[in-house]
């Protein structure tokens, strides 16, 4: 069965897609007693207030016939960011020879629990940096591109 998360993108990909944006991603979680359905767009010139407004009214009407959903939940219509997440294969494949920081969930083999490098390569088991020896996927909590100011 798939995720609200899928579900969703699946649901909303289309409109947004013909309103000339990218749907970067779907995050839908529980944060303290709120639930919240994240959408996050994206298009080359990069993304404004104007933008999440016009995609917010475009899926809302759809979100809600769907009903997907059953608790109540905030709706937030975003940019991925520069230092975005990088969740899915088709974000870690844009992103390869850029530097990106890697999270664990515990702590590797020499006591790091944060990690930066340049992205060498992955698949579904590992992560690869360019100075670095494979980081398995089940121990990485969060990958995000880093943005050197």
């Amino acid at each position: 069965m798939a995720s609200i998360e899928e579900k969703v993108e699946n649901l909303v990909k289309e409109p947004i897609e013909k309103e000339g944006y990218e749907l970067y991603d779907v995050e839908y979680c529980k944060e303290g007693k709120n639930y919240y359905l994240r959408i996050f767009i994206d298009k080359q010139e990069g993304i404004d207030i104007n933008d999440c407004e016009k995609v917010n009214n475009i899926i809302t009407d759809t979100l809600d016939d769907a009903n997907y959903i059953k608790e109540q939940y905030y709706l937030e219509v975003s940019s991925p960011g520069i230092e975005r997440i990088l969740r899915k294969d088709k974000h870690l494949e844009q992103n390869l020879g850029e530097e990106i920081n890697i999270k664990l969930f515990k702590k590797d083999e020499t006591g790091k629990k944060e990690i930066k490098g340049k992205l060498k390569n992955y698949n579904e088991e590992y992560i690869e940096l360019e100075d670095r020896t494979k980081i398995e996927r089940k121990n990485i909590s969060q990958i995000k591109k880093v943005y050197n100011w």
